[in-house]
């Protein structure tokens, strides 16, 4: 369990960051901007289970598990050096992943094919979760261009895409199983 004694450490005054492996780096380095933004879909995960109860909020808790998961993963570079790491780092896993898809496919199973684009919209909920679903494409994209710079776990590329994929059907639930979508009609205002 981690133990925080003191919030404020002024070691980041000069602009830079400790890595989990101890590692300091500038705080606009990609790996940080890339655990920063799963920090912060997160945050918006915690304004949309406002707005769920039941089912829902407890599928959005692990997701809130999850993502502080992934932002240990992240944090810690140097996975080929894991091994020799003095405490394991924690990763994310392929069950992280295949339970995201489990429970897409429960949901996909509760709505009505797509016949044409949705508007972030809807309940409340439903607004939450698409808002998540950005913030979380957007964490994904960061650490896609991570992967390509530096070595990243493979399931936590995967996990942040399948992530992106839940968040849209659960907004489709949210508005109740897709008859309250907002669709997109294009051109509609020309």
């Amino acid at each position: 369990m981690v133990t925080l004694n003191k919030i404020y450490t002024k070691t980041g005054d000069a602009g830079e960051t400790a890595l989990g492996n101890g590692s300091r780096v500038a705080k606009h380095a990609i790996r940080v901007t890339s655990y920063g933004t799963v920090d912060e879909a997160n945050a918006t995960v915690g304004m949309a289970r406002l707005h769920a109860s039941g089912d829902m909020d407890q599928q959005l808790m692990m997701i809130q598990n999850d993502l502080f998961d992934l932002g240990a993963d992240l944090c810690r570079p140097d996975m080929e050096k894991d091994a020799e790491a003095e405490y394991p780092p924690l990763r994310i896993s392929t069950a992280q992943v295949e339970r995201l898809e489990a429970q897409i496919d429960a949901m996909t199973q509760n709505v009505q094919p797509l016949k044409s684009f949705i508007l972030p919209g809807g309940s409340p909920l439903a607004a939450h979760l698409h808002l998540c679903r950005t913030v979380s494409r957007r964490a994904e994209r960061l650490t896609v261009e991570l992967a390509t710079m530096e070595s990243v776990n493979p399931a936590a590329v995967k996990y942040l895409n399948r992530l992106s994929d839940w968040f849209f059907q659960a907004g489709r639930i949210a508005n109740n199983n897709g008859a309250d979508d907002v669709l997109w009609v294009p051109g509609a205002n020309r």
